[in-house]
């Protein structure tokens, strides 16, 4: 190919991955932001915070019914115009968030807001990966990915400083603004590629089929989960052991946020090289890190610097991603979505198991270990993943 012609494509390609980014930007915003903003916005529709809590349980169940349902629907639909639709949707249902008027409503609301969430990631990937050679596919999704760390930089500080500031509802405005940018953007951008040959609601199905591909979600629904097990419960640890500054809390969710965007920036480089590794790497990796919180959450500085590690371990996600695609064959779409469902039943059990430590009366700090447990379960179910295969070396992907 002409340098030009190469130049040219390497140049859209650019252009293609931002465009998706700043989608997986107003995803993570909203995902991450929900958490920092329950205390205002339990106040305000009139109930407390663990019935609040609720609402968050309502997205991530919108995401892992809508991402299976609206992947197997839209099989037959170009990737763009199912980019396009399914934007315009979370723009929609964010955007009447911001007025609900009730917590009834606010769960409704949220359900559906949570139902276009995975199927536009697993779409995006799939998308991000065609534009690339076959050894930077990790560097591809992870590059998608920087987007929903970067909204943990921004986003989510951002939104929590509305919260505080001027209201909660302002939050939900900010990223349903967002995904209406994300739609202009696929519709100027997004190649408009036909269907794979073949496509069908049935053969995305297939990947149900695939027992490394219901292990491979085990692992990010339970390694992930440690991830969440000590995010959600952050703020409060913040301010009850280290004894932080509601000021600082932001602040602190913003180095986490660093961190995630730092892993998604260099793990996916190795991921490249050696995906199986570097997926137990990062397991090992959250497994130590999140003990680490129990023994640093006393210190400003010791609980800022171990946040920052914790969310390196955040690119989990992006080379789960791949792994996905790889070993599902035809029905790489499914498969592609069926990850944020699992990462959704991980933002659900860390919290829920997290809260059981807390509620025990083991103290904010134990979250950590939690965790750990975790990710070290996760960490098992991957080597039960390899041995299998090795013991089926016809199934192994590239």
């Amino acid at each position: 190919m002409p340098a030009s012609l190469q130049s040219s494509k390497n140049h859209s390609s650019g252009w293609v991955l931002f465009a998706l980014a700043v989608g997986a930007f107003a995803i993570g915003t909203t995902e991450f932001a929900t958490m920092s903003l329950l205390p205002y916005f339990a106040r305000d529709l009139g109930v407390d915070a663990p019935t609040a809590g609720h609402v968050i349980s309502a997205y991530a169940l919108g995401v892992v019914i809508g991402a299976p349902v609206l992947t197997v629907l839209g099989a037959r639909v170009r990737r763009r115009t199912m980019l396009i639709w399914l934007m315009a949707m979370f723009a929609l249902f964010n955007a009447l968030s911001a007025f609900a008027p009730s917590y009834k409503w606010m769960l409704v609301l949220r359900f559906l807001s949570g139902l276009p969430h995975g199927a536009y990631f697993g779409i995006g990937a799939l998308v991000a990966v065609s534009l690339v050679p076959l050894n930077k596919r990790n560097q591809a999704v992870g590059r998608m990915f920087l987007g929903l760390t970067v909204a943990t930089i921004i986003g989510v500080p951002l939104a929590n400083w509305l919260g505080q500031s001027i209201g909660w509802r302002w939050g939900f405005a900010l990223v349903a603004f967002t995904s209406a940018l994300t739609v202009a953007l696929l519709v100027l951008l997004a190649p408009n590629t036909p269907t794979a040959p073949g496509a069908s609601p049935l053969r995305e199905l297939g990947a149900l089929r695939q027992g490394q591909v219901w292990l491979t979600l085990a692992i990010g629904a339970i390694g992930f989960g440690g991830l969440f097990a000590v995010y959600t419960y952050l703020a409060d640890t913040l301010m009850q052991v280290t004894m932080a500054s509601p000021e600082t809390v932001p602040l602190v969710l913003g180095i986490f946020g660093l961190g995630m965007t730092a892993g998604n920036i260099l793990v996916p480089k190795l991921a490249d090289h050696a995906l199986i590794p570097t997926i137990g790497g990062v397991l090992i990796w959250s497994a130590a890190t999140t003990a680490l919180f129990s023994f640093t959450a006393s210190s400003l500085w010791g609980v800022s610097i171990t946040v920052f590690l914790i969310g390196i371990g955040g690119a989990l996600g992006t080379v789960l991603q791949t792994r996905l695609m790889d070993i599902a064959r035809n029905a790489q779409g499914l498969a592609a979505a069926l990850n944020h469902s699992a990462f959704n039943f991980a933002n659900a059990l860390g919290p829920l198991l997290g809260g059981m430590a807390i509620a025990h009366g083991f103290g904010w700090a134990s979250t950590g270990w939690v965790g750990s447990l975790l990710a070290l379960g996760g960490l098992l179910l991957l080597l039960l993943s390899i041995q299998l295969d090795k013991q089926n070396p016809q199934d192994r992907q590239p």
